[in-house]
């Protein structure tokens, strides 16, 4: 088994109508070295420019990016070259990363490495603290910056701090 945080930026609150401008990978280790970034092109006409520039993308850079199929035949085979068994799919918000990342992939490629569920590391911390409101965003160490591959290593660094710290049991 892998876990592999992920975190994806949008133009968009769903996939189809709107596109995927970026996403990171990291394996889940102690090194936090094995990284993935995507940037592709849009798939629609339709964009929220509100959400765009969350990305620190221009609708004219996203435009020059990677053809999606490339980029989501590029990241299978990254997760190929980089699990141990079983890849797992981590993030902080898997509603809305899981939906953009299981779309294209089968969309683009016609299957998903990950299968079909994912695991979500906001719900987990508010297991482990046994309290729904609680929030696990103060145990990253690199600054949450809207870079998918800085935003997922943040969640990663938490991750170990759950395991290393707190007792959450799982191999990497």
């Amino acid at each position: 088994m892998s876990l592999i945080m992920v975190d994806i930026e949008s133009d968009g609150p769903i996939p189809g109508d709107y596109s995927m401008v970026s996403f990171g990978a990291v394996i889940v280790d102690e090194q936090l070295d094995k990284t993935f970034y995507g940037r592709l092109k849009p798939i629609s006409h339709q964009y929220l420019p509100d959400a765009l520039a969350v990305s620190g993308h221009s609708r004219e850079d996203v435009l020059t990016f990677d053809e999606p199929q490339v980029v989501m035949t590029e990241f299978e085979a990254w997760i190929t070259t980089n699990s141990k068994d079983r890849p797992i799919f981590i993030s902080d918000n898997n509603g809305f990363d899981w939906m953009f990342i299981c779309w294209y992939f089968h969309h683009f490629i016609g299957r998903n490495p990950f299968g079909f569920s994912s695991q979500n590391l906001g719900s987990l911390y508010k297991g482990l603290q046994k309290d729904l409101f609680k929030n696990f965003k103060h145990l990253r160490k690199t600054k949450h910056s809207h870079h998918p591959v800085d935003d997922a290593k943040g969640n990663a660094e938490a991750l170990l701090t759950m395991k290393n710290e707190m007792g959450l049991n799982f191999k990497i």
